[in-house]
């Protein structure tokens, strides 16, 4: 569970910091599209991390629900 949890965290945080990246190429190029680009990015800084924690609750959820099934038998 630890090991999925480094994983998922550093996926997100490699996801995010490309798009910045990407956010500040098209800023220095003057991309008519930086805009749109800067506003899915601060988007995606908030649901990212918001649907990594629900992915790892869900997680812990049905883990103990199995323990709990297992202790019953």
């Amino acid at each position: 569970m630890k090991k999925m949890k480094r994983i998922l965290a550093l996926a997100g945080v490699v996801f995010l910091a490309g798009m910045y990246l990407v956010v500040f190429i098209l800023g220095l190029t003057a991309n008519p599209a930086t805009q749109d680009v800067l506003m899915a990015a601060i988007a995606c800084t908030i649901i990212i991390p918001c649907l990594l924690y629900g992915m790892m609750l869900v997680a812990c959820v049905l883990d103990n629900r199995k323990h709990q099934e297992d202790e019953e038998k």
